[in-house]
C-alpha cells in the first residue's frame, strides 16, 4: 500500500466545508489490516503468506465465493468449506481462523466518538463477512446509521451503498467524507461528490478528519 493517505476532494468551490457527515470502513480501518490477518492466517496454515489475497484477486471461483458472502447470497455454512477446499485447509472455524490476528484500531474508535459527540453523523459502510460478527452494541455507540452489505444485497463498490449511506445519515453525498483502506472502493464515493481519504495509518486519517470536519478529534 501507499505510505500516505490518497484524497480525493471535490473542486474547492463545491466543497460543504465543514463536511456533515463521515461515513467509514470497518475491516482494516476501524480493525487493523485484514491482510495482514490473511498473512498469519497463511502463515499458521503453512501457506505461502499473499496465498489467500491473490486467489480473491486473480481465482474466479474464490472471488465468486467472496461476492456471494459479502451480499448475503451465501451463507457462512457454505462459504467457509468451498473456500477451505480451495485453499487445501480444514474448514472448521474458518473465518474467525482467517481474522484471529485482526484487532480494534482504539485511535479510529476514538475520533470516531469525538466526531459523533461534535455533531457529525456517523455511518459504517462495511462489506461483511456474514452479519453476526460485529458488536452491535458498539456498532450503535459508533455510528447513527450502519449499513452491511450482507444485510441489503449490495457490496462495495456499487454506487448504491455509498448513496444508501449517505440517505441512512440524512445528509447529501456531498457533504459527506468516505474513508477506506481499498483506493478503489474510494471512487464511486467521490464520483457521488464525496470527499475521501485511502487509510493507511490512523494518525494521518485522523488529522485528515480533523481539517474536512472542522472538529478535533485527538
Amino acid at each position: 500500500m501507499a505510505s500516505s493517505p490518497a484524497r480525493q476532494s471535490p473542486p474547492a468551490a463545491q466543497r460543504p466545508l465543514p463536511y456533515r457527515g463521515l461515513l467509514i470502513d470497518w475491516g482494516g480501518v476501524l480493525t487493523s489490516s485484514v491482510f495482514d490477518s490473511f498473512r498469519a492466517f497463511c502463515e499458521l496454515e503453512g501457506l505461502a503468506p499473499d496465498t489467500v489475497a491473490e486467489r480473491f484477486r486473480s481465482d474466479s471461483s474464490s472471488r465468486e465465493l467472496l461476492v456471494g458472502l459479502e451480499t448475503g447470497a451465501l451463507a457462512e455454512a457454505e462459504f467457509e468449506p468451498q473456500l477451505a477446499a480451495l485453499l487445501g485447509v480444514e474448514s472448521g472455524q474458518l473465518i474467525e481462523r482467517m481474522f484471529a490476528a485482526s484487532s480494534l484500531e482504539e485511535p479510529m474508535l476514538a475520533a470516531v466518538r469525538r466526531a459523533r459527540a461534535a455533531g457529525v453523523r456517523t455511518g459504517l459502510i462495511s462489506n461483511s463477512w456474514g452479519t453476526g460478527r460485529y458488536d452491535r452494541a458498539l456498532l450503535a455507540e459508533l455510528f447513527d446509521a450502519v449499513v452491511l452489505s450482507g444485510e441489503v444485497g449490495v457490496r462495495k463498490p456499487a454506487p448504491e451503498l455509498y448513496r444508501l449511506g449517505a440517505r441512512q445519515l440524512g445528509v447529501e453525498p456531498r457533504a459527506c467524507v468516505f474513508v477506506d483502506d481499498l483506493p478503489f472502493n474510494l471512487k464511486p464515493a467521490a464520483e457521488l461528490g464525496m470527499a475521501t481519504i485511502h487509510h493507511v495509518q490512523c494518525e494521518r486519517t485522523i488529522a485528515a478528519l480533523e481539517r474536512l470536519l472542522a472538529v478535533p478529534l485527538r
